[in-house]
Formats: structure tokens, C-alpha cells, sequence
């Protein structure tokens, strides 16, 4: 989902990187899955968590180490992983916009089971396919995939609301806590191809009532732990937020609609520039 390692921007708390360092909590002994740089991990350290890392980036691991008691270079497609950590058990398990990434997310989030200490929980973020900008792109016959966000050219599983609820509960977990980003087309990075529909099809898609869902942020504990189980669907969804118009905009209105018109490919190499001329964005 994020721009790899362009992670100075503090954290909004309008986004699923907030939304996970708020469930975890602090203090708690942490297993972060694909932390990458550390765009959380440093915030978890800050709040005096413990913190071990499994990650497959060099680059990332050098960085990301600053914030952590051991990170161990894994490739998490490899389904030997949980040998890496021995008998370890911590009290969170933290996964933020990794699953997608993988060939078996059900068997990655089934391992995570057996590594939880007593009242533990894993915390986890995934994007949500079904957003309405997503089905604009196909509606266009544009599915193209993007360096970054819900087209990630490196997202190989997609869910909707009801296949989340399914991927936790056939890994053996109850979800306890759910938290929506939610963004309305306009300020995703696909604003050009759903200004792009007919008004007709654009009021269609109000049909769908998690339309405007970017991210779904939730906890889960083992099935039989304590705690009522939630149903997704079931779940308000809130008007969408302020930020997010496009990366870069600093929840600049303006600023944000002009962006909006530039490919991500473009964005990227402005954000790779500005980057090289040490200018904060």
C-alpha cells in the first residue's frame, strides 16, 4: 500500500498506520510481520513496546533495527517462517498491508495462532478491493496496476468486507475491533478515472454502502478468548475524512485536486525528486 521508504511523514491519525499503533496499545511485546523501513514500528517503539521484526528488505532491515530487540531477514512466502522466533510468544502480532502480498494469507494468519501469549491479539490492516474507485477502473477497462495504493503492482490477494470476516474466521480467529479508513473516490489516487463515469454510474455505485472504504483496520483473539465477536458487515461505516485527497497534498483541498490529475508514475518520480533535494513532502 505505502510508498517504499518514504516514511518521514508523521502519522495522521486518519490512517491505518494510526488506526494499527492505537490497537496495539503500549508495552507490549510485539512480532511486526513486513515492517519494512518502520513507518509503525518506530511509533511502537516510542510507546515502549518490544519490538521483533521478520522482514526481506536489506535496505528496510538496516533501518527498521534502530527500533527493534531483533529483526530476522524472512521472506514470509516461505512457510517455515515461525521457526525463526523459536518458542517466542508476544502479545501482539502486528501484520499492516502485508497480507496481500503474500501466496497464502490463510496459512500465514493461521500461524499466527500458536504465537500468541495468553490474551493475545494480532492487529492487522488490509486494503479493501471493493472500493468504488477500484470498480470505476474497471468500469473504464483500466485495471492497470500502480506503483503504490489499492492497485499496488505488488498486491497479488484482493478482499472484499465479507471475505476479511472469512479469511479471520477460517484462520481460527473472532474479530473484536474494526476500524474503517474511508475515502471517497475523489480523494483516492484514481479521482481521474472516476471523474471519468457517467453521473448515472456514479450514482449506481452509492449502492454499495462500503463504497467508500479504503482500508479495513481490525483486531482479532483466538475463537475461544474472551470477547464479542463483530460482523463486518454489520459495522457503520463513517463519512469519509478530510485527508487523503493525494499523496503529497498535506490535506491541502487544492492541492490535493490538482494532484489528482497527475499519473502515480509521475507523482512518484516528483515525490523520488523532491526526496534527492531533501525536501520533506
Amino acid at each position: 500500500m505505502a510508498q517504499r521508504h518514504k516514511y518521514e511523514y508523521q502519522v495522521n491519525p486518519d490512517t491505518a498506520a494510526a488506526k494499527v499503533i492505537r490497537m496495539v496499545g503500549s508495552g507490549m511485546r510485539v512480532l511486526e510481520l513486513g515492517p519494512g523501513p518502520g513507518s509503525i514500528t518506530r511509533h511502537l517503539h516510542g510507546n515502549g513496546c518490544r519490538i521483533t521484526a521478520l522482514e526481506l528488505d536489506a535496505e528496510a532491515i538496516a533501518i527498521v533495527s534502530e527500533y527493534c530487540e531483533k529483526v530476522h531477514p524472512c521472506n514470509l512466502n516461505d512457510a517455515q517462517w515461525p521457526a525463526l522466533l523459536g518458542d517466542g510468544k508476544f502479545s501482539v502480532v502486528v501484520a499492516a498491508d502485508v497480507l496481500e502480498h503474500l501466496y497464502d494469507p490463510w496459512g500465514t494468519l493461521k500461524k499466527m495462532l500458536p504465537l500468541l501469549a495468553d490474551d493475545g491479539c494480532v492487529v492487522i490492516s488490509l486494503p479493501h478491493v471493493a472500493h468504488s474507485a477500484v470498480v470505476a477502473c474497471l468500469l473504464n477497462e483500466d485495471f492497470e496496476y500502480q506503483p503504490w495504493g489499492l492497485l499496488d503492482r505488488t498486491h497479488i490477494r484482493f478482499w472484499g468486507i465479507r471475505n476479511i470476516q472469512k479469511l479471520f474466521e477460517d484462520a481460527g480467529f473472532k474479530i473484536v475491533e474494526a476500524d474503517f479508513v474511508v475515502r471517497a473516490p475523489e480523494q483516492t489516487e484514481f479521482a481521474s478515472r472516476w471523474r471519468k463515469l457517467p453521473r448515472e454510474a456514479r450514482k449506481a455505485l452509492e449502492w454499495n454502502r462500503f463504497g467508500n472504504v479504503y482500508q479495513v483496520v481490525l483486531r482479532a483473539v483466538p475463537q475461544a478468548a474472551e470477547g464479542k465477536a463483530l460482523q463486518l458487515e454489520s459495522l457503520a461505516v463513517p463519512a469519509p475524512g478530510q485527508g487523503g485527497f493525494s499523496a503529497g497534498a498535506q490535506r491541502n483541498r487544492l492541492l490535493g485536486f490538482l494532484i489528482s490529475f497527475l499519473s502515480l508514475e509521475t507523482r512518484a518520480r516528483i515525490s523520488r525528486l523532491l526526496q534527492r533535494l531533501g525536501i520533506r513532502h
